[in-house]
């Protein structure tokens, strides 16, 4: 088993964000500034109880810092006290691209360039690099709750590449509680979708040039939780709103992650 190396650390705005690294694999966590710090620890008496973690997948061709991720993350850990991880995905980031990455990349931009369907490139190449991000994850996640101030309960947060990479990653790992996901494919999610049986929040673009309106409506169909919200928000695929759905997201992780906690006190006590 990798351990968590700590590379690089800074406080800003009441958020301490630490770059790690595990076994290769970079990433990067945000916490409370209340928070111990791994670089310079708390002493015992001022470390504050373990918080809940949320782990969140990027989009594809962007990375754990892109501000997508950055401004999520701030409202998770300034809003609700909750620690917030991302791994760059294979081949994105800090992390080079193989030969197969750029085959799969420029069958892409040639799809794009004459008009054709996106999916038959983008559904096989997401679902490659999830076979290797999910073990990745689950790998951070039993690091992560070694930290004394992570306490779970886990979420996930993740749309495209995100859904790709969080369907197979949350169906698997009973520690993650609840999950946000959107914009995506079907093809190769749904006998994982089928097994996840936790709250979801799943969002759409209901004018989608990329992802077909039926398609993304056939993955929300999939999922297997009693409790599912799908979010329909007006405009093509990069017009998704992110301001509101993070909003939303934050809101919907808070609902269930702060009464599992809770409740994990409670017990302890």
């Amino acid at each position: 088993m990798h351990s968590l190396e700590f590379t690089a650390e800074s406080a800003t705005d009441g958020v301490i964000t630490r770059d790690f690294t595990l076994g290769g694999v970079p990433g990067v966590l945000w916490s409370p500034a209340a928070s111990a710090s791994s670089l310079s620890p708390a002493s015992p008496t001022s470390t504050p109880a373990p918080a809940p973690l949320v782990l969140m997948g990027h989009g594809g061709g962007t990375h754990k810092k892109h501000r997508a991720m950055t401004g999520r993350a701030h409202g998770l850990v300034t809003g609700h006290g909750f620690h917030v991880a991302v791994l760059d995905a294979p081949g994105h980031g800090d992390r080079p691209r193989g030969a197969r990455d750029e085959r799969d990349i420029a069958a892409l931009r040639e799809a794009q360039a004459a008009g054709a369907p996106e999916g038959p490139v983008v559904v096989p190449y997401n679902a490659r690099l999830a076979s290797i991000a999910v073990p990745e994850y689950r790998a951070a996640l039993d690091a992560l709750l070694e930290l004394p101030e992570i306490g779970g309960p886990v979420g996930y947060v993740g749309v495209g590449l995100g859904t790709a990479i969080g369907v197979p990653l949350v169906a698997a790992e009973p520690r993650i509680r609840a999950a946000v996901l959107g914009l995506h494919w079907p093809d190769a999610l749904t006998e994982a979708a089928r097994r996840i049986t936790v709250p979801v929040e799943y969002a759409v673009q209901w004018d989608d040039e990329r992802i077909p309106r039926e398609a993304c409506l056939a993955l929300f169909d999939a999922f297997g939780s009693r409790e599912k919200s799908l979010h329909a928000n007006a405009g093509k695929h990069f017009d998704f709103p992110r301001y509101v759905e993070a909003d939303s997201a934050a809101r919907f992780l808070a609902r269930h992650l702060t009464t599992a906690a809770a409740d994990r006190a409670d017990r302890a006590a």
